[in-house]
């Protein structure tokens, strides 16, 4: 493997590149025309994309150019650490793009609520008696930050911490849990900094 290879953002499978290949030459011109690649945002826990055909001369300084055999490949420069180790491939609906990053959990502040009172007291002992023994094998917790009306606000502890699977955790799991024990919450919002988590469960492994 040669080093422009072994530096490589993204990896395409073969008849990806070949089909990509096939039709940049079909762009107008003599110019060679390379894919280029944008992270356009985040729908979901992932990030969204846009691909199109330019000109390999028009890359700037601000971009990467990498080659994937005939086919060059343009990245923005801010994107190379959101789409480092991710792979393009070809399925039967077309390109599909894995990608083991995903976007950072926006830090939500809890509001001034209280931890006191019925709900309260209801959702801690479900927390206590079902929610963390069910997580604690992932080494896990959660904890009540602040309940503001009807709704609640956890922060998970341990292996939830920055945990890649955590919003599944929270929805598929946790707030499940506590919405069918406890009628009378209306949500469950997680305000956890999972940017500072150090001993996550799950992360998303990197080629």
């Amino acid at each position: 493997m040669s080093d422009s290879e072994a530096l490589t953002v993204l990896s395409i499978a073969p008849d990806a590149v070949e089909m990509i290949t096939t039709l940049a030459e079909q762009e107008p011109g003599d110019d060679e025309y390379g894919l280029y690649i944008e992270v356009t945002g985040i729908r979901g826990p992932q990030f969204t994309y846009d691909l199109s055909f330019m000109p390999v001369a028009d890359a700037t300084d601000a971009q990467l150019v990498e080659r994937h055999d005939m086919l060059a490949v343009i990245l923005r420069s801010e994107d190379v650490e959101k789409l480092d180790g991710a792979s393009l491939s070809l399925s039967d609906e077309g390109l599909a793009m894995n990608n083991p990053n995903t976007p950072a959990t926006p830090t939500i502040a809890a509001p001034q609520g209280d931890l006191t009172g019925p709900l309260a007291d209801q959702i801690q002992t479900v927390l206590e008696q079902q929610v963390n023994p069910a997580i604690a094998s992932h080494g896990g917790g959660a904890e009540l930050v602040s309940v503001d009306g009807t709704i609640a606000y956890l922060k998970l502890m341990g292996g939830c911490q920055g945990c890649g699977m955590a919003q599944v955790t929270l929805r598929q799991g946790i707030e499940r849990i506590l919405m069918e024990a406890i009628p009378d919450l209306s949500a469950v919002i997680d305000v956890t900094d999972h940017e500072s988590g150090t001993d996550p469960y799950y992360q998303a492994a990197k080629k």
